[in-house]
């Protein structure tokens, strides 16, 4: 097993962990199968915002379940928002979190993070610059 198995996954809406997803746990056989099938339903085309995407590639298919998580998430669907945790990690095994942020005008943004995880960020400082005055 490659040391991506071992990645933290988190899911991160508007800066709180609300899910820390555990990728080394077994699925059963009905689960798997159900990603299979997203696989499937999703060789059919997705829509992603205005686009409608007849082949989609690995990445838009993360971003479309990547939103189907969060709009679950806002249901509480919890069955569909595992569903969709297991599909992202099993997938996309160097994904370290799903980042979804609520804007002014009441849009999500949703943005798959692969270079570090909700640790990590965390203690990331920003980095700033000062306009000295001529």
């Amino acid at each position: 097993m490659s040391d991506e198995h071992h990645l933290p996954f988190a899911i991160v809406i508007d800066g709180e962990k609300v899910i820390d997803h555990d990728r080394n746990k077994r699925l059963t056989g009905l689960q798997r199968r159900f990603l299979d099938e997203m696989d499937q339903k999703m060789d059919q085309g997705i829509q992603l915002g205005k686009d409608q995407i007849s082949e989609p590639n690995i990445l838009q298919r993360a971003q479309f379940v990547a939103n189907t998580l969060i709009d679950a998430l806002g249901k509480d669907n919890e069955s569909l928002a595992a569903a969709c945790c297991s599909y992202l990690a099993r997938r996309l095994p160097g994904l370290q979190q799903v980042k979804a942020k609520t804007e002014a005008d009441g849009t999500t943004m949703i943005e798959l993070v692969f270079d570090r995880s909700y640790e990590q960020a965390a203690i990331e400082q920003p980095v700033s610059f000062v306009n000295k005055p001529h």
